[in-house]
């Protein structure tokens, strides 16, 4: 009996040891942001900058007097180190002590090198009355958005209108069914967008249950405030964004894939990387800048610093 009972315990360090090798390999992809008052935004950047560049992380994260932003690739114990530095380094007051990060998985490290950097707005909306860092708009988590499709309404009994906060081009490779796309080229458009054509919003929102998605959360969570704003009742915004969606309920209800701003371009409602490939149809002149961005992300060297 010895010899059979130390096979299988050899058999199972084997297998151990190899799960932890294929976990290493493992990219682990992150998406977080938060709105709150950052007193220091210069100091936090030189800071976050240095604790990135250690862990061997890259992405991309911005600061802002508003909050924080960011996009994050690396091994599971770098993106886990930072992350504990984040929720718990005094520097920061426990300010991140609950900030919600959205997790996926690729083989390939999607970004090139990793940038912090410093801006007015964490998302650019251009309409400073807008403060998430002081109020929040209602929100609904996915599988509660799941169910009120699945029946055709809330439950209040109102229809939900599903409300695409997000630039034209990544509508197109996948949205909801049936969502409103009010074809914006970039997120500071959507309060133009949303005053120029309000009359007939109004009437095709009238005694319904808005619902602003994104990718993330942070384009519908301002998106939301804008509209409450203009009194309209009964707005909500997605939970998480859409990569929550994915992650909690699949692809129920959902078309297409999901544009991302990295080299993986796209993820599916599995969050695996798209096999797909993709061109955008944005205008001509944010078509070149993001062919631009997508050959510079394709050819710049790993583990270039900004």
């Amino acid at each position: 009996m010895i010899l059979p009972i130390f096979a299988a315990k050899s058999a199972l360090a084997i297998t151990i040891a190899f799960a932890h090798i294929i976990s290493a390999m493992q990219i682990v992809n992150i998406a977080a942001y938060k709105f709150v008052e950052v007193p220091n935004p210069f100091e936090w950047r030189a800071i976050l900058k240095e604790r990135a560049d250690q862990l061997k992380l890259m992405g991309s994260f911005i600061v802002a007097p508003e909050g924080v932003n960011f996009f994050m690739a690396g091994e599971r114990s770098s993106v886990d180190a930072f992350l504990d530095f984040l929720r718990n380094d005094e520097t920061f007051s426990g300010r991140f002590k609950n900030i919600d990060v959205k997790e996926s998985i690729s083989d390939d490290q999607p970004f090139r090198r990793m940038v912090v950097r410093l801006k007015k707005e964490i998302i650019t909306m251009k309409h400073p009355m807008i403060c998430p860092g002081e109020t929040r708009a209602p929100s609904v988590d996915a599988k509660t958005l799941k169910r009120w499709l699945d029946q055709g309404h809330d439950d209040s009994g109102r229809k939900v209108v599903l409300l695409d906060t997000r630039n034209n081009f990544e509508v197109e490779i996948g949205t909801f069914n049936g969502a409103l796309n009010l074809q914006i080229e970039q997120f500071s458009d959507f309060p133009n967008a949303v005053v120029g054509t309000a009359g007939d919003i109004r009437v095709e929102l009238q005694d319904k249950t808005i619902v602003s998605f994104c990718t993330g959360g942070i384009r519908c969570e301002k998106a939301a405030l804008f509209l409450r704003q203009l009194e309209f009742d009964n707005v909500f915004q997605l939970d998480g964004g859409i990569l929550r969606y994915f992650e909690d309920v699949g692809g129920a209800h959902w078309q297409g894939e999901c544009f991302v701003f990295d080299r993986r371009v796209a993820l599916d409602p599995q969050l695996q990387t798209t096999t797909r490939h993709y061109e955008t149809t944005a205008h001509p002149d944010r078509n070149a800048r993001y062919l631009k961005w997508k050959e510079q992300q394709q050819n710049e060297p790993v583990g270039r610093a900004e």
